[in-house]
């Protein structure tokens, strides 16, 4: 699988990376899904502390035990659960930065992660000792670099005013184009975007119909109402060639700027990741890609502006 410079890093990560919140909880099912995505050529495994209580990371750690120095992985923090796991609020303090990365390291089984990333962040926090918290965790070889996943133009202007940041992970995809107004801003500044969600939630495959939830019938998907999102189902139909798929062309759009280092669609089965990977191998054109922006909406983030 082709592998892109994360940006100004010396990681290679695959095009096409694993987001791990959709494994679950069955730890063998977990780890034979992280396998079978070595196996393809997947190098790039994304976690978070928060997935799962921290189990999704456990399941990750175990996966690549013998194989560490052939994968790049990456979790998140800022996203902290009460004491009695009813639910999470947002610390970014750096006292709680440098505490639970030691508790990251852990579950992962590994001294250092690849790439740290705020699970977050707004205008408000105190961005500037979150930087220096960060920055000491690279010091001390805890990481190697740092990230951010936020959709918030305000606080990626801050960051990448302020930072050494190495990527954005953001929502991305045919049915949520909204990150396109920040690629001029991270081109300029050699920041890659990660991109999550390329697939809307099963909305850009196949099996829409039945992937649709009782929400997205009734209120649609962001700025898609459910009769407009058939309707799009029918145009990119329309202009597949070959054995393509809608899913391919869904997964291959946000790739088709070079800013786009990795999309991270999930699979809670290799049947899934298997899909997945076999769509990433038919390439669109030109022609498809004009095509595809002119069938969808270039909408843009209405709050968090700067």
């Amino acid at each position: 699988m082709k592998k892109k410079r994360l940006g100004t890093s010396d990681l290679f990560i695959s095009e096409m990376g694993l987001g791990c919140m959709s494994l679950g909880t069955d730890v063998a099912k977990g780890i034979r899904i992280i396998h079978e995505a070595i196996q393809l050529g997947i190098n790039f495994f994304d976690t978070a502390d928060l997935y799962d209580y921290g189990l999704n990371e456990e399941i990750v750690g175990k996966a690549i035990k013998g194989c560490r120095d052939q994968v790049i992985i990456a979790t998140k923090v800022g996203n902290r659960w009460k004491e009695d796991r009813t639910g999470w609020f947002w610390d970014p303090s750096p006292d709680y930065i440098k505490k639970e990365v030691k508790e990251s390291l852990r579950r992962l089984e590994t001294d250092y992660i690849d790439l740290y990333q705020l699970h977050g962040g707004t205008i408000d926090d105190p961005i500037d000792d979150i930087i220096d918290a960060f920055e000491n965790l690279k010091k001390e070889g805890l990481i190697r670099y740092y990230g951010i996943s936020s959709i918030r133009p305000n606080v990626i202007y801050e960051y990448v005013k302020k930072s050494n940041i190495v990527s954005v992970m953001m929502q991305y995809s045919l049915l949520d184009r909204r990150p396109e107004e920040l690629f001029s801003l991270l081109s300029e500044n050699n920041i890659s975007v990660i991109a999550r969600g390329p697939l809307a939630k099963g909305l850009l495959t196949e099996k829409m119909k039945e992937k649709a939830s009782i929400h997205v019938k009734q209120n649609g998907y962001l700025d898609y109402s459910y009769e407009e999102i058939i309707s799009l189902h029918e145009k990119m139909k329309s202009i597949t060639v070959s054995q393509q798929k809608i899913n391919s062309l869904a997964l291959r759009y946000p790739l088709y700027n070079e800013r786009v280092a990795t999309i991270i669609p999930g699979a809670s089965n290799i049947e899934q990741l298997r899909e997945n990977v076999e769509a990433l191998n038919i390439p669109i054109t030109n022609e498809q890609y004009e095509k595809l922006q002119s069938i969808t909406k270039p909408s843009k983030y209405r709050e968090h502006r700067i």
